[in-house]
């Protein structure tokens, strides 16, 4: 008998810790652990982390094994391993209902549970008796099973739990917007449970979906069919939120060590260093104390000052917390773990002699992990004054074994027993490893041949959707059927993914699909019901957003691959070239650069060996037989497709029409093989083969419908499909060129038909419709239609069925070709359509911490959105919002889906802005028309609906980025029906004139030649109406656009003789309305607090006893303030009440206790203001000049001031404050200074 190895001694002593304080707890028929004697419940977090040592001795048993008996021991442990994560999954399997349900709720009730009975497996509490919703759980679960399969353990048996694990991925694939208890089960610090987004919760979800994509869960043994599958789209998601929520950790919490989990062992979620190391700073330098870290700041669980008898805190009541936070040794042990990952030998060694220091140590020489060491009640006075001084006590399990197994593990780590790779068998630890620069393939593919030709006059070789098979191309909405077909299983209920858009991650991928590739075009050509993809330069302008976001951060093996077809709607309005903007953009991808991503530009069949594929392998089970996969015109005579059952159960889905699709697409778009010459039909056999496949594409249309694909032509190289476009029951709005241009709605020189009674006659009313051109006049009259009559009415313009809801849709179908926005936004109100990413739009934006205000300012009429909602649900509060103003309803759904597009590409835009007013945002681009373009409110309305959507993006972009720019109508000829073209461009200081530095342009167009061209129009639109109608007369502002109120005197204030009049009030209002503060302005508010009782500002009070419950940099105090302040309606005056919160704050520093009681803010500004005008009349200013807002009572001047200089804002405001809280400061020193 060999004698013992060292290294083999040494394992056995670590194989007999892990015997005594864990697996002689394990339960020995489900295989969980319960928490302790005292709380006997089997938790999945804890469980997870217990077994890990397990799983680690394991492999070094049988990496070290010195003889048979070792291999025998690593056997045993891995199944101990097996039969812990089986109970888990058993428990699960019991509560399917629940997992179900939750992919489409994402609510707390349908959550699966966070802890068992450890003997049965069943639930022990409530759904609503315990803050069960917890991601991070069931995503460690995950992760660990993906590691511990990687690494060979067989913990998944059959292809049910396949389904059921694929099904789990579905649960946590939206964790970026899921409101959860996280780690500690509490939600909100103040334990009143309130759910909150977690960053563990987000990143420990993005490591399992990674760990899990592509997967084999049978391991080296398995086939396609034990694979699974995440989308990159969800994981890329969950990466944003968790890098513009870092360092914090949730709303309510500014630090939590729980999220040294997710930046170090075991997931590895943040890919950015600098995030990961200010992360590591924050929770060593705010948490980290002599036993151990706190969990947070404020943490009030077990100190002496908790009150055992209730649940949850009194939000003033955390303040008693502060200073005595319990500390937990456990976070030591994740420090060791990162020291070890990231090769820091001194790392390990500091935190594993602190550590040694404060074990408990057992008679037969085990060290023990406490739970927390918390301060003895007689020395909780002591340990307030002198933080981290006094001897603490051990208190909770003993040991806590999570905590237990993770010390384990470090040592077996730092010992050399195992490797790093051992224990991370995907790789996760290289997640921080820079990748190399991603080269975007893009492929441009024509819809028609006849594009395909202009394309090629133009120097721009492409193929059309026929030249490229065998590959297929398919709308991205196809895909999101396809993937709804993934974990479906009708034994256990589980209808497989939520239909969900996929994004450009995902169809920037080539599929393969029962042997055939596909690609996808992206989500944005997708676009149908709203009006955004009628614009070229937008489809260019989201196409660019696309390109730049693949290039940084597209994360898998191989190169994305756009596919990007150029459409009948891209062409100019004759139909004989390719509209500019997108020709443009063809141009700049052949150079092989565009939009910051580098390109490299092709066919299809040329990228075929450079890309990133999947193969979805789920979709092969229940195809039709091979016969039908191949052109046969004999097959096809007696009709292949008849009735046969294609799939085998019905899921009430409508996703089971999607093999049929499938099927019919493979085998109708194959082209047909020639026939040898001898085997030549007869015309009538010709003639039943073309009927038969005119058939079977009829039926793939219809498939097509069933799955609400639309132009499905584009897709189908076959000219049966062209669609044609709906009658229009009006008269044609094209006139001779002469007369185009802006329509103009008749002045009052004939009324509407009336009939015997006096009353309006609607049916002469209707029968007008088909005599006037003037689509702006079609507009009005249905209107006019719709608010009397309804939208259901029959005009029986063209027999019956003609409703004002069709024509309405005929129109907005006009309009679109002629791109008359104003028109078009306007149907669009009216006909009440919605952006089919309204939804997706205000969830992002929630997800990135930011609150959203629809309608304007005041409360009531302006409503907070903190919690994404149901689509119609949003819908309706918007429209409640804009109090039935079309106007404002339609900009505000455009609005918001700008904002999110630009949160997803430019995130820094929006730092230290907590609460997007969409209302006011809305209010200030009229603002800034008027301003810029010299004209009323109600012109500036007019001139904001025309924008066309790209011009309107482009004008939100500049307000976001904060530089100066100005607006310009264009001189340039006016196009056909369009609106006059406004160029917004933005003013740098070099080379730029002053009024170009004001961002003031004023218009350059000869104002005469412009009201000549107006008169010949109207001329002309008089000789072609023989019925016109007086709109003046029915109801003032009821067919044009409701005018959206504006600034008080946002036009006509004085002009100056200094072109840079307006800019400081014109920056101030901007900065108002989207809220933006200086940065640390929410840290020094903190601070004041600490020193008053209290800000009041107008009338509304922020108490000091807020920072007894909240800590500085929380996101929860930082949006508390911003309610506050928004409460002011003016967002130039808000402005000046921060600058005035900002000179206020100097006092924080000052060594002195108090300063005062309630501060009056808005006194302070008006001290200011009058030492201002007293100073400008004695300077002999005149009275024009010091016109004051007769809302607020300040000197317009004041508002347009600089803050800086010797009549600068922040000099008057200084001395207010000094003037204000005189009494309360030290004597004899200079104390403002």
């Amino acid at each position: 008998m060999r004698s013992r190895s060292n290294s083999g001694v040494k394992l056995d002593n670590y194989a007999r810790i892990v015997n005594q304080t864990i697996l002689r707890h394990q339960d020995p028929v489900t295989g969980l652990l319960p928490g302790s004697v005292e709380q006997p419940d089997a938790w999945v977090r804890d469980n997870v982390y217990s077994i890990v040592c397990v799983w680690a001795l394991s492999l070094a048993y049988r990496k070290n094994a010195d003889r048979d008996e070792d291999k025998a021991k690593a056997y045993e442990l891995e199944q101990s391993v097996v039969k812990l994560m089986r109970g888990i999954l058993q428990c699960i399997m019991r509560q399917l209902d629940k997992v179900e349900k939750f992919k489409y709720s994402n609510c707390t009730r349908d959550s699966l549970h966070a802890k068992y009975n450890p003997q049965t497996c069943a639930t022990v509490v409530g759904d609503q008796e315990w803050g069960h919703l917890q991601v991070d759980a069931t995503s460690l679960f995950l992760l660990f099973l993906a590691q511990m399969t990687a690494s060979g353990l067989h913990i998944v048996y059959t292809q049910d739990e396949v389904d059921i694990i694929q099904n789990l991925m579905f649960y946590i694939e939206t964790a970026y917007k899921v409101a959860d208890y996280g780690m500690w089960e509490r939600g909100d610090k103040t334990n009143q449970g309130i759910p909150e987004l977690n960053a563990s919760s987000i990143g420990t979800a993005k490591a399992a979906l990674e760990a899990l994509d592509d997967l084999n869960l049978f391991g080296a043994k398995g086939g396609p069919g034990s694979v699974v599958h995440a989308l990159p789209d969800d994981i890329q998601n969950c990466q944003s939120i968790l890098n513009s929520l870092l360092p914090r950790a949730s709303t309510s919490k500014e630090v939590d060590a729980g999220v040294l989990s997710i930046i170090s062992y075991p997931a590895f979620a943040v890919e950015d260093m600098s995030i990961v190391n200010l992360t590591k700073e924050e929770i060593i330098s705010k948490l980290q104390g002599r036993y151990g870290c706190c969990r947070f700041l404020r943490d009030g669980h077990k100190t002496p000052k908790e009150d055992p008898n209730r649940l949850y805190y009194e939000s003033a009541e955390l303040k008693l917390f502060e200073n005595i936070e319990c500390e937990w040794p456990l976070f030591w042990t994740y420090l060791i773990l990162d020291g070890i990952f990231i090769n820091s030998q001194e790392q390990v060694q500091e935190y594993r002699e602190a550590l040694d220091g404060i074990l408990i140590k057992q008679k037969d020489g085990i060290r023990l992990v406490p739970e927390l060491y918390s301060v003895p009640p007689e020395k909780v006075e002591e340990e307030y004054v002198n933080p981290h001084s006094v001897e603490r006590i051990p208190m909770g399990k003993c040991p806590l074994k999570w905590g237990q197994s993770l010390y384990i593990l470090g040592s077996l780590l730092a010992e050399g027993f195992l490797a790093p790779g051992e224990i991370d068998p995907l790789n996760r630890r290289f997640s921080t490893i820079p990748k190399p620069d991603v080269v975007v393939q893009v492929s441009i593919l024509a819809e028609t041949e006849e594009i395909k030709q202009l394309l090629l006059k133009n120097g721009i070789e492409v193929q059309t959707v026929a030249d490229i098979h065998p590959i297929r191309v398919q709308p991205s909405s196809v895909l999101s059927h396809i993937y709804a077909r993934l974990g479906r299983n009708q034994r256990l209920g589980l209808t497989g993914r939520p239909y969900r858009r996929i994004g450009v991650l995902g169809t920037s991928k080539l599929y393969i699909i029962r042997n055939n590739i596909f690609a996808f075009t992206p989500q944005f050509i997708d676009h149908q019901q709203f009006y955004l993809a009628l614009d070229n330069r937008m489809i260019v302008d989201m196409l660019r957003t696309d390109l730049s976001y693949l290039s940084s951060h597209w994360r898998m093996t191989g190169r994305p691959t756009v596919t990007f077809p150029i459409s009948q709607t891209m062409l100019t309005e004759d139909h004989t070239d390719l509209d500019p903007a997108v020709l443009a953009t063809l141009k700049k991808l052949q150079d092989g650069y565009y939009g910051g991503a580098r390109i490299q530009s092709g066919k299809l069949s040329e990228f075929l060996t450079t890309s990133c594929f999947a193969h979805l392998s789920f979709m092969d089970s229940g195809k039709t037989q091979a016969s039908c996969m191949a052109w046969d015109e004999e097959e096809e005579d007696r009709g292949c497709f008849a009735e046969q059952p294609v799939h085998e159960f019905n899921f009430g889905d409508e996703t089971d029409d999607l093999p049929e699709y499938l099927d019919h697409l493979l085998a109708t778009t194959t082209p047909p093989q020639e026939l040898p010459a001898t085997e030549k039909r007869t015309g009538l056999s010709r003639f039943k083969a073309a009927a038969s496949r005119t058939r079977e594409m009829v039926s793939l249309v219809r498939k097509a419908k069933d799955l609400q694909i639309h132009n499905v032509h584009m897709y189908l190289p076959n000219k049966l499909f062209y669609s044609p476009q709906p009658p229009l029951n009006l008269r044609d709005g094209t006139r001779p060129q002469t007369s185009q241009g802006p329509e103009l709605l008749l002045t009052s020189e004939c009324n509407l038909p009336r009939d015997d009674t006096g009353a309006v006659d609607y049916d002469a009313l209707a029968r007008l419709l088909s005599e006037t051109h003037n689509l702006q006049d079609q507009a009005d009259i249905l209107y006019i239609l719709f608010k009397d009559k309804g939208m259901e009415w029959d005009t029986q313009l063209h027999g019956t069925g003609t409703t004002v809801r069709r024509l309405l849709q005929d129109l907005y179908e006009k309009a679109g070709d002629m791109r008359q926005w104003g028109l078009i936004r306007m149907i669009s109100g009216t006909l009440r359509k919605k952006v089919e990413e309204l939804d997706w739009a205000c969830t992002d934006l929630l997800a990135h911490q930011k609150h959203l205000t629809v309608g304007l300012p005041p409360e009531p009429r302006e409503k907070t959105i903190s919690a994404p909602l149901p689509p119609d649900e949003l819908v309706s509060l918007i429209d409640q919002a804009s109090e039935n103003n079309i106007t404002i309803a339609i900009l505000t759904q455009e609005i918001m889906v700008y904002l999110a597009m630009n949160i997803r590409t430019q995130p820094g835009l929006f730092s230290e802005m907590f609460r997007l007013r969409i209302g006011l945002i809305i209010q200030v681009m009229a603002t800034e028309l008027a301003q810029s373009l010299s004209c009323s409110g109600e012109e500036a309305t007019e001139s904001l609906m025309s924008l066309s959507p790209s011009e309107l993006k482009n004008l939100l972009h500049h307000i976001l980025s904060g530089k100066e720019f100005g607006v310009q109508k264009s001189v340039r000829s006016v196009e056909t029906g369009a609106s006059p073209a406004i160029s917004i461009h933005e003013v740098g200081n070099v080379g730029a004139t002053k009024s170009e530095r004001a961002g003031i342009s004023k218009l350059k167009t000869d104002i005469k030649m412009l009201e000549e061209r107006r008169l010949s129009w109207s001329e002309e639109s008089k000789s072609q109406h023989t019925h016109t109608l007086d709109v003046e007369h029915v109801d003032p502002g009821r067919c044009r656009f409701p005018s959206i109120e504006s600034f008080d005197g946002m036009a006509e204030a004085p002009s100056a003789k200094d072109n840079r009049h307006g800019q400081w009030l014109r920056r101030r209002r901007l900065d108002g309305a989207l809220n933006r503060v200086p940065v640390g302005f929410y840290q020094k508010v903190w601070r004041i607090l600490q020193k008053c009782h209290g800000l009041s500002i107008e009338g509304f009070v922020l108490p000091s006893s807020t920072t007894r419950e909240m800590t500085p940099g929380e996101i929860k105090f930082a949006v508390h303030v911003e309610t506050v302040l928004n409460r002011v309606p003016q967002p130039e005056y808000r402005q000046l009440l921060v600058e005035g919160i900002l000179v206020l704050t100097m006092l924080a520093d000052v060594d002195i206790d108090s300063i005062g009681s309630i501060i009056h803010v808005e006194k302070i500004v008006h001290i200011a203001n009058d030492m201002f005008y007293k100073d400008q009349k004695d300077l002999g200013a005149e009275d024009s000049i010091l016109d004051r807002d007769q809302a607020t009572g300040i000197c317009r001047l004041l508002y347009d001031s600089a803050p800086s200089g010797r009549f600068g804002t922040m000099t008057y405001l200084t001395k207010a404050v000094a003037v204000y809280v005189q009494d309360f400061l030290p004597t004899g020193s200079c104390a403002l200074q």
